[in-house]
Order: C-alpha cells, then sequence, then structure tokens
C-alpha cells in the first residue's frame, strides 16, 4: 500500500480529494491531518468509500515533531498540501493567520519532507504536490489572454500574497533540495461541503433563509469556476503523470461574472425551493472590498497536453448539483455554522462591507 499524507482533509476540496482517491485507487491508504478550524469539520468525512484506508490524525501543520513523526512512522511516499487559510475577506480583517498557516506551515512541511526523505534513503519515488490558487497572479483587464504557468506573480490581497509566498517556497526546495515537487494554481472551486462563506454557497444559504444576497461593487467580477471534482481529478494526474518541478494551472472554462453566477443560483432556487417572490429580489449590492480583483482566466492546455485532464462538468450542470447539494444537506449546514461562529461572522462582514 502506498501512503499519502493529506494535509487539511477535513477542509472543502480536501474531504472531497480523500473521497475521490478512495473511490478510484484501492492501493493508498490516507493519513490526514487536519487542525479542524472553523472550516474543516469531521462530519465532511463521513460515509467515506473505504474508511478502514483512512486515518484522521488532529493537528497543525505548523507542528513539527508531529508532521516529521507522520511522516516517519506512516513511511509517507505522498504529499498533498491543501491546508490554507483561504477567504480573501478573512485575510484582510486579519493577516497574521494566513501567515502563518500559508507561509509557516508549507515551510514546515517542506523542511519535514526533506529530512525525512533523506534518512530514508532519498527522495525516488516521493511526491510533494502543494494546491495553490489563481489570484497568485493578480487581476486581468477584460482583453487579456488567460493566466499561463509562466504569468509573473502580482498577487493583490494578504491571502494571495502567502499564497504566492508558499509557491515560491516550494521551488526553492525543488532547486535547491531536489524535492520532487509539484504546484496546481486552480481558479475558483465550487461544491459539496464548501464552507458556506464563499460566494456560491452563501447566496445558496442567504436564499433559503430569505436573506440579503451581497454583492460586491457591480458584481462585474469575473471567475472562472471549476467543479470541485473536476479540481480532485486533475491533481490525480498531476500526481501520477506531472513532472517533478512544474506548475499545472487548472481551471474550469466557465467565466461568467459573479452578478451572473448569483443570478442563476437565484433561477435554481426558484425551481427548487420557491418563495412568493422571486430570489433574485434579495440581491443588494454594497460597496467593494479592497483590492477586488477584477478578472481570473486560466490557460489549462498544458496539463491537458501532458496529462489528458479537462474539467467534464460545466457551470450549468455543476451549479445544480451543488444547490441540489445543499437543499439535500442542510443538517450538515446548521451543524458546521452553528460550531464555527459562521453566522455571527457573515453578518458583521456584512454590517462592515454595507457602510
Amino acid at each position: 500500500m502506498r501512503k499519502m499524507l493529506v494535509t487539511g482533509g477535513a477542509g472543502f476540496i480536501g474531504a472531497n480529494f480523500i473521497r475521490h482517491i478512495l473511490s478510484t485507487e484501492d492501493d493508498v491508504v490516507i493519513i490526514n491531518l487536519d487542525a479542524l478550524t472553523y472550516a474543516g469539520s469531521l462530519d465532511n468525512l463521513s460515509d467515506l468509500p473505504d474508511p478502514a484506508r483512512h486515518i484522521f490524525v488532529e493537528g497543525d501543520i505548523c507542528d513539527e515533531p508531529l508532521v516529521v513523526d507522520i511522516l516517519r512512522s506512516h513511511d509517507i511516499e505522498i504529499i498533498v498540501h491543501f491546508a490554507a487559510e483561504s477567504h480573501v475577506d478573512r485575510s484582510i480583517l486579519g493577516p497574521m493567520p494566513f501567515i502563518q498557516t500559508n507561509l509557516v506551515g508549507t515551510f514546515t512541511l517542506l523542511d519535514a519532507a526533506r529530512k525525512v526523505w533523506e534518512e530514508k534513503g532519498g527522495v525516488d519515488g516521493k511526491r510533494f504536490h502543494h494546491v495553490s490558487t489563481d489570484e497568485v497572479y493578480g487581476s486581468l483587464d477584460q482583453e487579456d489572454p488567460p493566466f499561463l504557468e509562466t504569468t509573473p506573480y502580482d498577487p493583490r490581497s494578504p491571502y494571495s500574497a502567502t499564497k504566492a509566498g508558499s509557491d515560491h517556497l516550494v521551488r526553492a526546495y525543488f532547486h535547491t533540495y531536489n524535492l520532487p515537487i509539484t504546484i496546481s494554481n486552480c481558479s475558483n472551486n465550487y461544491g459539496p461541503y464548501q464552507f458556506p462563506e464563499k460566494l456560491i454557497p452563501l447566496m445558496i444559504l442567504n436564499g433559503l433563509q430569505e436573506k440579503p444576497l451581497p454583492v460586491y461593487g457591480d458584481g462585474k467580477q469575473i471567475r472562472d469556476w471549476l467543479f470541485v471534482k473536476d479540481h480532485c481529478e486533475a491533481i490525480q494526474k498531476i500526481i501520477s503523470k506531472g513532472h517533478s518541478g512544474d506548475t499545472y494551472n487548472i481551471g474550469g472554462g466557465n467565466q461568467p461574472t459573479n452578478i451572473e453566477i448569483i443570478e442563476m443560483i437565484c433561477e435554481l432556487l426558484d425551481e427548487l425551493s420557491p418563495l412568493s417572490y422571486q430570489h433574485r429580489q434579495l440581491i443588494e449590492f454594497i460597496p467593494d472590498r479592497p483590492g477586488h480583483d477584477r478578472r481570473y482566466a486560466m490557460d489549462y492546455s498544458k496539463i491537458h497536453s501532458e496529462t489528458g485532464w479537462l474539467p467534464s462538468n460545466d457551470l450549468v450542470k455543476g451549479l445544480r448539483a451543488t444547490v441540489e447539494w445543499y437543499l439535500s444537506h442542510l443538517a450538515w449546514v446548521e451543524k458546521i455554522s452553528n460550531r464555527s461562529g459562521y453566522n455571527d461572522w457573515v453578518d458583521k462582514n456584512y454590517n462592515q462591507r454595507k457602510k
């Protein structure tokens, strides 16, 4: 059995990745290291396929003795590093946790991997995969071509700056220590188990509760939306077929404006959870957030040409599946929201932005 360490595996993308690996590969045991902060929950890991091949460890990626012990005792061959602070609004209000987790945490994992793998005879057959974001590239104007893997970095928020820094650390460990790494920069993910502070689940759940649907600025910001299952498949392809030292962009091929996304969600809610009025009447424009990037778009021709990966879920299909999942998992929503103080945080952030 191959041993894989997944960091942040109780969070949105990490939990979906674990489900995907356990259902598609029968020769992998996953050790899942997660600190169970506000966005992580063991409820995300209920009903796993073949749960005997999943070992959960509660802990912090900045805890070097713990990380070293996991790598040694489980003889880890593959590290897939999801653990990160990832919400731009939270990074604006309080950057320090982003510096600690995204920079110090990534350094801790890299250095532990280097030391333990050297102790155990070298890096042959090993892989450190680092999951990053398109936000490190900055913002595009309407006429600009999509981001390439060679696009210069231009982060605009504390979140994206710390992810850019972690990307550079990962590359440095490849060039300096010959650590076998790959990096993926993905566009905006959506789908089941996403913590409800992000745009799509926030709009779904506010709509269900007949709360305002807050839209930053004019709502014409453009993102490239990626269904989480497609993202998991892309990472799996990179780990098996990607070249050590390389970076791969992952995009969904969907680039509507934020207001178009919200209107699509409203139409689905009108159909699946009707009110006495249309959900779009809940839309409320509020002042834009500082440093809000205008447009992201990803060129994912490299991962396609080298691994054969393409996204299989268009936005219409993926959004419907996502809305239906949240409607059928309201107990999960209530539990994670109450545990994390989510409702208080959303109300506080909304009121601050509205001023």
